[in-house]
């Protein structure tokens, strides 16, 4: 009996095949074609990530900000591969798309900051306007650039203090860099006596400036009274030197100009104040009747 229960079954289940038997090829086809998709996808992944993380070390972009987009880039990469996986063995990929977008609003509302930090990182990333080991003014915020990270750019101060600075604060306000360019002009102003000759202000000031070697004679200095202030003729001082010698010269000029000046007697003018008292007649005429009085006292 239970040999008949079998021969049917295997009966049933021939006869289910021979008329599936389309349907099952299809299914086949399907589950192969998605498994050679999501080898391939998972390949292409990896290959891909791993060319932008090369690439943008060979451009010398800083290894947290490399690593970060290429993870980006081979997850993303993989997303659409699940997606197109889903969609060959039958699964309707449109309501998965839609939870993955509602997913991707709800987190980006929450983390608004954070992804206009790093969207302001993938710009500076892409437009390099500093890279690291450069001298720059962020925002008034000064220092040596140590990491350009995908949230945050780190400084270190002259100082020694470290700086993090939101990468959306650095592309909204103003980058100044000084590293960028080789050389760099300086302007110092230098206040005298109105009593003093403009010739021989010039003349002394000229002396110190050609004298020193590290200004670069070729971009030419310029000295010329600035403007005429309240209390003093004001002279600019403007050469070009090299960045590294920049902030040296700047301070050794400033000792010799003020050695010099007071060599020839070409004074420098500090602010001060002449202070008149007025006393009325009335306080007069007091003052005068207590001494009188003081004087009859001792009589």
């Amino acid at each position: 009996m239970e040999d008949l229960n079998v021969v049917g079954g295997l009966h049933s289940a021939g006869l289910w095949l021979a008329k599936n038997q389309e349907l099952l090829i299809h299914y086949a086809v399907n589950i192969v074609a998605a498994v050679f998709i999501l080898v391939i996808g998972l390949l292409a992944a990896k290959l891909i990530s791993g060319t932008v993380s090369r690439v943008m070390r060979l451009r010398n972009i800083d290894l947290t900000v490399s690593d970060f987009l290429a993870a980006l880039v081979r997850y993303a990469i993989i997303a659409f591969t699940i997606i197109a996986v889903l969609g060959r063995i039958g699964v309707q990929t449109t309501s998965v798309i839609a939870v993955i977008g509602a997913a991707g609003l709800a987190v980006g509302l929450a983390l608004q900051g954070s992804l206009s930090n790093f969207a302001a990182g993938v710009l500076l990333v892409m437009f390099r306007q500093f890279r690291v080991g450069e001298y720059v003014d962020l925002g008034g915020v000064a220092g040596t650039v140590t990491h350009v990270q995908i949230f945050s750019t780190t400084l270190l101060s002259p100082d020694n203090k470290v700086i993090v600075i939101p990468n959306g604060k650095v592309i909204a306000g103003n980058i100044i860099n000084t590293s960028r360019e080789p050389t760099r002009r300086t302007d110092i102003i230098v206040s005298v006596s109105y009593d003093a000759e403009i010739a021989k202000v010039k003349q002394v000031l000229g002396d110190i400036a050609n004298a020193d070697e590290r200004i670069l004679k070729d971009k030419g200095i310029v000295i010329r009274m600035n403007a005429m202030g309240a209390s003093t003729l004001d002279f600019v001082v403007r050469y070009w030197t090299t960045n590294a010698d920049g902030q040296n010269v700047n301070w050794d000029l400033l000792e010799q100009f003020k050695e010099a000046l007071d060599a020839n007697g070409i004074g420098i003018p500090y602010p001060q104040m002449d202070v008149h008292l007025f006393r009325s007649a009335e306080t007069i005429a007091a003052e005068t009747k207590a001494k009188e009085a003081a004087l009859a006292k001792a009589e």
